[in-house]
């Protein structure tokens, strides 16, 4: 008979393997357990090896990312939103220093890309709903402002959560996004008043 997988013992084995990473430890089979009350057999138990550990490990990074969007909750005004889901993505970084290391690291692939495009594609939809209400210009190709807005999330995140800057300068994020915006076609104003609202709201 199968043995019933533990949930919490696959999450415990992704983070200790994370935490691993940005100490610059090695990642072996018993550095993994060491300290723990389950065997090396467990990394074939729940990823068929130490190559399923490593995309598991970048995968989970995606997961919770995008378990944190999902609580955004979607608004009449799209560029709040916008700024709600870059500052729920810093958020996101800051409770996982160590996996945010991983998500982006191309040495290891994922067990389910489609589902790492999926956080993007949150941004993208709401770059286009702001184009329907006439914020940004109609030539505004979505996905290109959308990675626009996440490499300035990506950028605080990595001198923040993984960085030498300090929490506070996460609001550096508001005058950056305003300017991003402004110059896609916003009036400045209520860009302000939107990107300040949204930023507040993670």
């Amino acid at each position: 008979m199968a043995r019933t997988k533990n949930p919490a013992v696959r999450s415990m084995l992704i983070d200790r393997a994370a935490h691993l990473l940005r100490e610059r430890q090695p990642v072996t089979l018993r550095g993994l357990v060491a300290g723990t009350q389950v065997s090396t057999m467990a990394v074939y138990t729940y990823f068929d090896g130490m190559d399923g550990l490593w995309r598991a490990v970048r995968q989970e990074g995606f997961t919770r990312l995008a378990a944190r969007l999902a609580q955004v909750e979607g608004t009449d005004d799209p560029v709040h939103d916008l700024a709600a889901l870059g500052s729920a993505y810093l958020a996101n970084a800051l409770a996982n220093p160590d996996l945010y290391r991983v998500m982006f690291d191309a040495g290891f692939d994922l067990e389910d890309a489609a589902a790492a495009d999926a956080t993007l594609d949150r941004l993208v939809v709401s770059v286009a709903a702001a184009q329907d209400l006439g914020r940004f210009r109609s030539e505004i190709v979505p996905l290109d402002l959308a990675t626009q807005s996440w490499a300035i999330g990506h950028g605080l995140a990595g001198l923040v959560a993984t960085g030498p800057l300090p929490v506070a300068a996460l609001d550096y994020g508001i005058p950056m996004l305003e300017a991003l915006f402004v110059g896609a076609g916003d009036d400045p104003g209520r860009c302000a008043r939107s990107v300040t609202a949204g930023w507040r709201v993670s």
